[in-house]
């Protein structure tokens, strides 16, 4: 799996800062002066109301949607500056096209697509890092051929996970991914999205199961268009926060 692991020199840290950062859809304020850092290695859980900005929040640290103020820089670089595969987006299920016809592997393959640029062709390199990747999200042997059409909702969620391993990206951001999910699938993505955070890459979700968030996410931000509080889960997932983060006259 070597291809596919994130790996850093000694002692090296990225760091994911977002600093007074505001987004609006025409007229409408969606995110207002949101600041925090977090880095490589952890899990971040993104909890707040529907209508709360996690999505266009998710959007914008990958460059998605465009800020109308502040700074998100990942590594000292403005995130709209880094390399196209350092940040990899996960949608919501319904945002995906699940009846086009293309296989698992195909959809991890689409992964590779940043790294190659105009010009050079997918070779041996890519071959490896999907097989990696496939291996590494259990979708590899027979499943790497199936219809993703024909996947379980754990399945679909870590084959676009695997696009993001294979991607090499250093950044995922994830959009509701346990929403739909039985408890099951729930507990065996949580494990592999525990091991890419071992391998020092950032994990960031926007999540809405309070009782699971302190098993599966290191630190929780609590988000209602403007930031409630962020920290470890145990000292951020308070009562008091999440009234101010749920209340209605947030």
């Amino acid at each position: 799996m070597s291809n596919c692991k994130h790996q850093h020199e000694d002692g090296q840290t990225h760091q994911l800062d977002v600093e007074g950062v505001c987004v609006s859809y025409r007229k409408n304020r969606v995110l207002e002066d949101i600041s925090f850092s977090t880095r490589c290695g952890n899990c971040l859980a993104l909890v707040g109301p529907n209508g709360a900005g996690k999505s266009t929040l998710l959007k914008a640290i990958a460059g998605l949607v465009k800020r109308s103020h502040g700074s998100i820089r990942w590594s000292g670089e403005d995130n709209m500056k880094c390399r196209g595969g350092e940040f990899a987006y996960l949608p919501q299920f319904e945002e995906v096209s699940w009846d086009f016809p293309i296989t698992v592997r195909g959809v991890v393959e689409m992964g590779r697509y940043p790294q190659l640029g105009p010009w050079r062709k997918f070779g041996e390199q890519d071959s490896a890092a999907v097989n990696s990747a496939l291996e590494m999200m259990e979708m590899d042997g027979e499943l790497a051929n199936r219809q993703i059409n024909e996947l379980s909702g754990g399945q679909k969620q870590r084959v676009f996970i695997a696009r993001a391993v294979a991607q090499q990206a250093h950044v995922l951001l994830l959009d509701e991914p346990f929403t739909g999910l039985d408890r099951n699938h729930m507990a065996n993505l949580a494990r592999l999205l525990r091991m890419l955070a071992g391998e020092n890459r950032l994990v960031i979700a926007s999540h809405h199961d309070l009782n699971s968030a302190h098993e599966i996410f290191d630190e929780a931000l609590l988000l209602n268009r403007t930031m409630i509080a962020q920290g470890p889960c145990a000292s951020t997932l308070t009562e008091e926060n999440l009234d101010r983060t749920f209340s209605k006259d947030n």
